[in-house]
C-alpha cells in the first residue's frame, strides 16, 4: 500500500440517548490525519447504512481508496449492510471487530422480534463471512466487500502501525467519542 493511500474509518459512540455519534476520520498509512466528518444514527434503528454512506458523500474525497468500518452493528444493533454501502461508495469496504464472537443471531433474537427482528436477520445473514486476522500481536475479524480476502487483510495491517486497531478506525473512535461529550455538555 503506497504511504499516501488514505482511508476512510467509521466508528460511533453513543450513551443513553436516541442518536449514536458517527465519526468518520481520513487516515493514510503512515498515521497522518487529513479530514473528519460527522454525523449521527438512531439507537436501535435501521438507519446505520444510510448514515455511513451520507458521511462518505458529505466528505467527498475522491482520494480515499477505501472504506473501514468498526464493526457491524453500531448503535445497539443498528446493522449495517455492508454490500449496500459498498454498491453506495464505489469503493472497497472493510468491516473490522475486535472480539471473538458466537455471531449476533442470539443477541438479535434475544432484543427484537418480528419485523424488527426479520429485518435484522436479513442483513446479517447476507453479510460476508468474518475472517480471523492477527495484525502485530492482536487478533482482528473481518468482513470485506470489494475486495478479496488477501487484499483486505493487506489494507487492515497496512493502516495498523501498532496495536490491533486501525489507525482511522482508532482516530474516528476518539473523534466520535469527544463529539458525544461535546454534544452532551451543549444539552446540559
Amino acid at each position: 500500500m503506497k504511504s499516501g493511500a488514505r482511508a476512510l474509518g467509521v466508528a460511533e459512540s453513543f450513551s443513553d440517548d436516541d442518536r449514536s455519534v458517527l465519526c468518520g476520520a481520513v487516515c493514510r498509512p503512515d498515521r497522518v490525519t487529513d479530514g473528519f466528518v460527522f454525523g449521527s444514527c438512531t439507537v436501535g434503528g435501521t438507519d446505520a447504512t444510510a448514515a455511513v454512506a451520507d458521511l462518505w458523500t458529505t466528505l467527498d474525497r475522491e482520494d480515499v481508496r477505501v472504506l473501514l468500518v468498526a464493526g457491524i452493528a453500531p448503535a445497539w444493533f443498528n446493522l449495517v449492510d455492508l454490500s449496500t454501502l459498498h454498491d453506495r461508495v464505489d469503493r472497497p469496504v472493510i468491516a473490522v471487530s475486535f472480539e471473538a464472537s458466537p455471531g449476533l443471531e442470539p443477541a438479535l433474537r434475544d432484543a427484537f422480534s418480528g419485523d424488527a427482528l426479520d429485518r435484522r436477520l436479513r442483513t446479517y445473514r447476507d453479510l460476508p463471512p468474518r475472517r480471523r486476522l492477527d495484525v502485530n500481536d492482536e487478533t482482528v475479524y473481518v468482513r470485506a466487500v470489494g475486495v478479496d480476502d488477501d487484499a483486505a487483510a493487506e489494507t487492515v495491517r497496512a493502516f495498523t502501525p501498532t496495536g490491533g486497531r486501525p489507525e482511522p478506525l482508532r482516530v474516528a473512535r476518539l473523534a466520535a467519542r469527544a463529539a458525544r461529550r461535546f454534544r452532551a455538555d451543549e444539552e446540559t
